[in-house]
């Protein structure tokens, strides 16, 4: 008993410290950036889970909720590269490419929430994920410095559904020691003006 109570634990942190910042995109307070975070390629395209993140992301953009999205995943190897692959989506239904920039060493959740405020200035966001992540990503951009609101995209409940859901609970466990200790991510580098850009031309418009 014991045993199951440390293991849930992290799960029941992630619940109880979402308040009323987890919701939809018709709830979804304005914000200068959303952050759609990767999920995958197909083929070189965005996986249906994917796709479904842009759309909401895409959604807060035309309802002016959003003036910039900052799209982040993983570029490990030359055959994948999945901001690259998330830009191309988005400008492919309409978003000026200045308006979405790309972080291309957002490995995991961690790293995607503290480059966006340490490398790119984000302050304020809205969060795009599935509702099985949503709370994690939301703990973890907290920590990192940003003001997040998180949107979760409801998918149907089958095994996919279901593998992601169970892959959280190790998630939570990670996510508590991330938000605790706070470590660099995989890559730092230099700060990025993209972010400022979108802005910018968000205010010229």
């Amino acid at each position: 008993m014991l045993l199951s109570v440390v293991a849930l634990a992290p799960s029941a942190w992630l619940r109880l410290s979402e308040g009323d910042r987890v919701g939809t995109v018709e709830s979804a307070p304005e914000a200068p950036v959303a952050v759609v975070f990767g999920a995958g390629l197909f083929d070189g395209e965005p996986s249906p889970y994917l796709a479904h993140r842009l759309d909401a992301a895409l959604t807060l953009y035309q309802q002016h909720k959003v003036q910039a999205i900052l799209v982040t995943g993983d570029n490990s190897r030359d055959d994948y590269d999945e901001p690259d692959a998330m830009q191309a989506y988005l400008v492919g239904h309409g978003v000026p490419e200045v308006r979405v920039v790309e972080d291309y060493a957002g490995f995991d959740t961690w790293d995607s929430c503290t480059r966006a405020h340490r490398i790119f200035g984000v302050d304020r966001a809205v969060l795009v994920s599935q509702t099985f992540h949503v709370r994690r990503a939301l703990a973890l951009c907290q920590a990192a410095g940003i003001d997040s609101y998180a949107v979760g995209v409801h998918e149907p409940e089958d095994v996919t559904w279901y593998y992601g859901g169970l892959r959280e609970i190790p998630g939570a466990g990670k996510a508590a020691l991330n938000a605790w200790l706070r470590p660099d991510p995989r890559f730092l580098g230099a700060k990025e003006p993209g972010i400022t850009k979108a802005l910018t031309d968000a205010a010229g418009h």
